[in-house]
């Protein structure tokens, strides 16, 4: 949405009272094509995000599953140098003068820039992550899924799952990398299995207009022996539901659970990634609350996309726009999610 022009103003006057401004993963499109066009088509609004911020604010880069390759360089020499400290819950990540970072960082200048990884503490009760390692742990089948149990498998993880930020990078940076290495030499008009794979396979099973083959009594008798071979062949646990509703309670099980391997002690926890902002008015409170007690809210999305607003756009929780803001007071009062782009 940022690169339309009509949308950027309401965030860039948001920015003028903003200390830090945390871009949480996704800032840009590697996977769709080449880096050199990703960082183009990010350049001016992130002149416009750098000039509206005031003097001595500060942007921090977190990684997201679709920019992974922001931190590649960085990961690379943390494995050559031999054994390297645990990643922990945030780590500083360095950049060369000739890396993509350093590219976003001079795009957002006068701003003090730095990037962090897996994430980032916001308050001494406020942890911020992307939220990409949740999907080794998602019930619904999206492709991202389906990548990260069968690399699970590649890899041999230990059967008892992740344990730490390492576990997780070992069984998804192979898919990131491979994902990019195939977006260098794509031409961007024609890269369609890129470009939207997991929104058109999830319409093509849920959505109003998918293809009578998946309707009715086709899809619920080869549905669940599909959902039953993966599980047998050590790809799930994969559940048989697919809505929307299945997708969002799934992904919230899956960042607890997270959370509770990583070990994040943590009142708030906010994450992105599934694009599904919330805890909205509408929401079940308890949905929103991890087994460690850390309440969980999702920074939604900037993309647009159709497929997922649903027959009233206006109210769909994943419109874009949203954004949490996190503020220094004594006590401390909670994360707020805010829609910049709804009307007044």
């Amino acid at each position: 949405m940022l690169r339309v022009p009509e949308t950027r103003p309401p965030l860039l006057r948001a920015l003028a009272d903003c200390d830090r401004l945390v871009l949480l993963g996704d800032l840009l499109e590697l996977r769709h094509g080449p880096l050199r066009e990703a960082v183009a088509a990010a350049a001016e609004p992130l002149r416009d995000i750098g000039a509206a911020l005031r003097p001595g604010a500060e942007v921090v880069i977190v990684a997201g599953n679709h920019d992974h390759y922001l931190v590649h360089g960085w990961t690379q020499r943390r494995a050559a140098a031999g054994p390297a400290p645990p990643l922990g819950l945030e780590a500083a990540v360095q950049w060369g003068p000739d890396e993509p970072l350093a590219q976003v960082a001079e795009l957002l200048s006068p701003a003090e820039v730095r990037a962090a990884y897996p994430g980032v503490w916001l308050r001494d009760d406020v942890y911020a992550t992307h939220g990409h390692y949740l999907d080794l742990h998602l019930t619904v089948p999206t492709l991202e899924r389906l990548g990260a149990g069968a690399m699970r498998r590649v890899v041999a993880l230990p059967a008892a799952g992740p344990r730490a930020a390492e576990d997780y990078e070992a069984v998804l940076v192979p898919i990131y990398a491979w994902v990019h290495a195939i977006a260098q030499l794509a031409d961007p008009e024609r890269s369609g299995i890129l470009h939207g794979g997991s929104v058109r396979g999830w319409q093509a099973l849920t959505g109003p207009r998918r293809r009578r083959l998946l309707r009715g009594r086709a899809l619920g008798l080869v549905w669940p022996l599909a959902v039953a071979a993966l599980n047998r062949a050590g790809i799930g646990p994969l559940r048989r539901e697919l809505s929307g509703a299945a997708l969002r309670s799934a992904g919230l099980r899956a960042m607890g659970e997270v959370s509770a391997r990583l070990g994040v002690d943590a009142r708030y926890l906010i994450f992105g990634h599934t694009h599904r902002a919330g805890p909205l008015p509408a929401d079940e409170p308890g949905e929103w609350q991890a087994g460690s007690g850390a309440r969980l809210i999702n920074s939604g999305s900037w993309v647009h996309e159709p497929a997922f607003l649903g027959a009233d756009p206006a109210q769909s929780p994943y419109r874009p726009g949203f954004g949490v803001i996190v503020e220094e007071t004594d006590p401390p009062t909670p994360p707020r999610l805010v829609n910049l782009l709804d009307p007044g």
